[in-house]
């Protein structure tokens, strides 16, 4: 399982800006490289990262190989309703991993 961090305020003013940052380990192989003894390092890439907002996609992005090991990436969002931020990672194969957390609107 991937180690995912997240920085989301617990609470903010309605129509204020927060700033969203998510983390996730994970060695984002290239499939160029070679180890120890000469073999090629697997390919492994997440490929797609996703964020919505109480259902509604707010921010998307797709990796290619040149993103390094445990992509880090900072976005704004307006909180205008209380609910919860899903964050979803999926590699090449698939294989997804998620997150979820919630904000109160005050």
């Amino acid at each position: 399982m991937a180690n995912i961090r997240l920085s989301v305020p617990d609470t903010a003013k309605k129509g204020e800006v927060i700033e969203i940052k998510a983390m996730i380990q994970h060695p984002m192989e290239t499939g160029y490289r070679r180890g120890m003894k000469g073999e090629v390092i697997e390919r492994d890439l997440i490929k797609f990262f996703e964020c919505t907002y109480n259902g509604d996609l707010i921010f998307s992005s797709e990796f290619h190989p040149g993103i390094a090991a445990n992509p880090f990436m900072t976005f704004h969002a307006r909180a205008e309703d209380s609910g919860e931020f899903t964050f979803k990672w999926t590699d090449q194969r698939g294989q997804s991993w998620s997150e979820t957390t919630s904000i109160e609107v005050v």
